[in-house]
């Protein structure tokens, strides 16, 4: 029974730093756009890439035939 003297106290400063980091949270504008990041993913860019370089094409040498 004395173990409820600690929990509760704990439980509440607990519950206290939730609401305080979703207070934080909502201030701060984490929840302002949500689909945005969804949406950035599945769009291309349109910036340029550079081209990959091609491996050359070796050559036979007659000499070797």
């Amino acid at each position: 029974m004395e173990i409820l003297y600690l929990l509760i106290p704990v439980a509440i400063l607990l519950v206290a730093v939730m609401v305080a980091g979703f207070i934080w949270a909502s201030k701060s504008g984490q929840f302002d756009d949500l689909e945005g990041p969804a949406h950035r993913i599945l769009m291309d860019k349109d910036e340029p890439q550079e081209p990959v370089p091609r491996k050359r094409a070796r050559r036979k040498r007659r000499s070797q035939r």
